[in-house]
């Protein structure tokens, strides 16, 4: 008992802050969420393809590029012309489809017309427009995701909401658009909660092990106040008592009531750090990917290949699935529409189906069960690039992969693992239930309110470290020995 009291004692005068800033700050990100860019906002500003300055093909672009291990091309309309864009493991290519030349925004000026011309198909108010800054990276792009098109011009639209965009001068492409009002909420939500901090994030490593070790000796503290607060608890006749008095009393009680919520939650958040420590990623291997791409012969897609596409179009793309290659066409209706590279036009169909999944299903795995289409309620359900595109779940045995119809890739491999860690942390953390996920103002409501009764009782284990400092520093003996 006595180790347990020292270290919840000390422990807590060390975290009581932090458990109060982790459940004020979780509220937040409830209701704003970290600045993303989904594949619905890139889509629509989009403007349709110049198809006469596309003078060049899609093979030859690959070939261009100089690099074999190519599984998809994009082409998209820039204020400079229609560009080829190229992603490979480790660089993304941007090339002219006039001449193939190097398409990479090397001037402040084609970067503001980049994003003047996406913010007008967007509907906003571009008309004093500025490059604020060419940046490496800032506080919403600091994470790896956007090590590909570094550096980032940064464009401040002036406009009502404070827009900023940001291009990306490896492709001319918009990565990432925020307003003022989620930027100034994430800096009391998601920047605090993960202490998110553009000068430490910049370090991930260093910030991982910092996160995952605060996040383990908060559930020590937690986990100690829990033994303490149980062992202490009283029966007198019929009614539960505390040997403690005023905010050490009100400290003990709440910490009884809360106290499943408190340790699944700080728990559940340890895990959010676990980076394939104790439970798999569910990132698929390469020998995985490569299966699923196959070796496509790009060479052999027709030179006119271009000249199939329809007038609306805003984006072609081209990729790789089980050694075939696919156009997928986004139109300016928002349709998408697929068919095989070479035909004359594009199929009716939208997105790939079952027999294309099933095709390749053994090379992906053994003893592999039809593909079938996972549904919204599934409790595993991986997100398309596309709004309401099917997913595809491939079940080999006690693997599952999940296949996004819209473009072939691999979302994520499901092994026992990965689903017990859905549960473990999804479940646990964000109260993602399934009873829940289907009413999901009762969801909301229930993660508001635990969250509101943490942040109270962490702020009575402020006040109590508060008076536990003060007795310390002065030269009255403790009134209370016996107490946190």
């Amino acid at each position: 008992m006595r180790v347990l009291i020292l270290l919840h004692r000390w422990l807590g005068v060390a975290f009581c802050l932090l458990f109060a800033m982790w459940f004020a700050s979780g509220i937040v990100m409830h209701f704003v969420p970290f600045p993303a860019f989904t594949e619905a906002d890139r889509l629509a500003g989009l403007t349709p393809l110049d198809l006469a300055g596309v003078r060049r093909s899609p093979s030859e672009a690959i070939a261009a590029a100089h690099s074999d291990d190519r599984t998809r091309i994009q082409l998209v309309q820039r204020s400079d012309g229609p560009v080829y864009l190229m992603e490979d493991r480790t660089r993304t290519i941007a090339l002219h489809a006039s001449d193939l030349s190097s398409a990479a925004v090397r001037s402040a000026e084609l970067a503001l017309s980049i994003a003047k011309e996406f913010a007008a198909r967007r509907h906003w108010d571009a008309t004093a427009a500025q490059v604020a800054a060419l940046e490496t990276s800032d506080q919403w792009t600091v994470t790896g995701q956007y090590d590909r098109d570094r550096p980032l011009y940064r464009i401040a639209l002036h406009d009502a909401p404070g827009t900023e965009l940001y291009v990306s001068s490896a492709t001319g492409a918009i990565v990432l658009a925020t307003a003022r009002r989620e930027r100034i909420w994430n800096y009391a939500g998601s920047v605090t909660h993960w202490l998110y901090f553009a000068a430490l994030r910049s370090h991930p490593a260093a910030w991982g092990r910092l996160l995952w070790w605060l996040s383990l000796i908060a559930l020590v503290t937690a986990s100690a106040g829990a033994a303490i607060g149980t062992l202490r608890l009283g029966i007198r006749g019929a009614a539960f008592w505390s040997p403690y008095r005023g905010w050490q009393a009100l400290h003990h009680w709440l910490g009884l009531v809360c106290m499943i919520f408190v340790l699944t939650w700080i728990f559940s958040g340890w895990l959010s750090m676990d980076d394939g420590m104790l439970f798999s990623t569910g990132v698929p291997s390469a020998s995985e990917i490569a299966a699923l791409t196959g070796a496509p012969d790009w060479s052999a897609l027709p030179r006119d290949e271009a000249r199939q596409l329809d007038a609306q179009t805003v984006e072609a793309a081209w990729f790789a699935f089980g050694g075939r290659i696919y156009r997928r066409e986004h139109t300016r209706s928002g349709i998408q529409r697929l068919a095989l590279a070479g035909s004359s036009a594009a199929s009716e169909r939208a997105f790939l189906t079952g027999k294309d999944i099933d095709a390749l299903a053994s090379r992906l795995a053994p003893n592999c069960s039809p593909a079938f289409v996972v549904g919204i309620t599934d409790n595993y359900v991986s997100v398309p690039a596309v709004p309401n595109a099917p997913v595809f779940r491939l079940v080999c045995g006690d693997d599952w992969f999940d296949i996004d119809a819209s473009n072939g890739v691999l979302l994520e491999k499901l092994d026992p693992s990965r689903r017990a860690y859905r549960w473990l942390f999804g479940g646990l953390h964000r109260l993602d239930f399934p009873v829940l996920t289907a009413r999901p103002a009762l969801r909301t409501a229930l993660i508001v309110a635990l969250c509101a009764l943490g942040f109270v009782f962490s702020l009575t284990g402020v006040v109590v470290a508060w008076r536990r400092l003060l007795s310390c520093l002065s030269a009255n003996p403790d009134p209370q020995p016996r107490s946190y």
